[in-house]
């Protein structure tokens, strides 16, 4: 199963994380005192989008 990088995006937006600067292949969300670098693909796997979410400290919905 396969998580689109939107509802991820959207996921961390809401819970305070921000756009911090965009990398070579990654996008790097900050909310100030975590940073968070989420691939540049349509979908990710759900594996990582839930590991990507216990880096952010958020809980793992996906």
């Amino acid at each position: 199963m396969s998580v689109k990088r939107r509802d991820l995006v959207r996921h961390l937006e809401k819970n305070g994380f921000h756009l911090h600067r965009e990398g070579g292949n990654h996008s790097i969300y900050s909310n100030g005192v975590k940073v968070i670098p989420v691939k540049r693909h349509h979908t990710l796997d759900r594996i990582t989008a839930n590991e990507l979410c216990k880096q952010a400290g958020l809980p793992a919905i996906f």
